[in-house]
């Protein structure tokens, strides 16, 4: 099994129900990677792009059998039933899943560049990430509570900041079920 990392977000629609329909739909049928974690969800200001309506993110953490392409597919596929429509690039959208990190693996496939290649520039990746585990690496980059110290000491306008919202909640879905 790999661990994984797996940003998710939404600023369009109902951005709660679309998060927790990526987690859903990521670890739903044949094949599924295992849940490790899911972070607290943090609203953000958009980082690029144009001018749109905040985002709720969160990072899922699997392990997984499968390989990158496996996990690409199925975040595709994620974004696919939720409707997601790439028009503008870093556009508003109802869901947006990418692979952050898989394993140690390093890879500069245009597809699927591992680790993602703006993810440590990213607070609404790192601070979620973090909140997972506390000693989490981005392969090639670091541990990612130094990487995330960097943002925020570079970010003196403010432009990443994220707000912690305790009055929401992803599920994974063996909660419930003494796991």
């Amino acid at each position: 099994m790999t661990r994984a990392v797996l940003s998710l977000g939404s600023n369009l629609g109902d951005r709660m129900a679309a998060l927790q329909g990526a987690v859903d739909t990521l670890l739903g049928g044949a094949g599924a990677p295992v849940p490790v974690a899911v972070s607290p969800v943090y609203e953000t200001a958009p980082v690029g792009g144009p001018e749109q309506g905040a985002f709720l993110n969160a990072v899922l953490v699997v392990d997984t059998g499968g390989g990158p392409r496996d996990l690409l597919e199925r975040a595709r596929a994620a974004e696919r039933a939720l409707e997601r429509v790439r028009e503008v690039r870093w556009g508003p959208r109802t869901l947006d899943v990418d692979v952050i990190a898989f394993g140690d693996v390093r890879d500069d496939d245009p597809e699927l560049t591992l680790p993602h290649p703006r993810a440590h520039l990213r607070a609404f990746v790192l601070r979620p990430w973090l909140d997972t585990d506390p000693g989490a690496e981005l392969p090639g980059r670091g541990p990612v509570a130094g990487l995330l110290a960097a943002v925020a000491a570079e970010d003196v306008a403010g432009e990443q900041r994220l707000l912690r919202r305790a009055d929401l909640a992803l599920r994974l879905p063996d909660e419930g079920n003494g796991h």
